[in-house]
């Protein structure tokens, strides 16, 4: 079993105070966690609903 490659956004600062989600592209989903709490659990999501959460929060949706 393989790890799957974690990415933070070039924006993210580092240090206690940064509060930044880490994505990774999973078998056939997205999978988003907490970067302050890794083995927390992540989420899995669809690309589609990857996608319309990205634009959402970009208020483009």
């Amino acid at each position: 079993m393989t790890t799957a490659p974690w990415r933070k956004s070039s924006y993210s600062t580092e240090g206690t105070s940064a509060q930044c989600v880490e994505v990774a592209a999973l078998n056939n989903s997205v999978g988003v966690r907490d970067s302050r709490n890794p083995d927390g659990g992540h989420l899995a999501l669809a690309p589609e609903q990857f996608v319309a959460l990205v634009r959402r929060l970009k208020g483009l949706g």
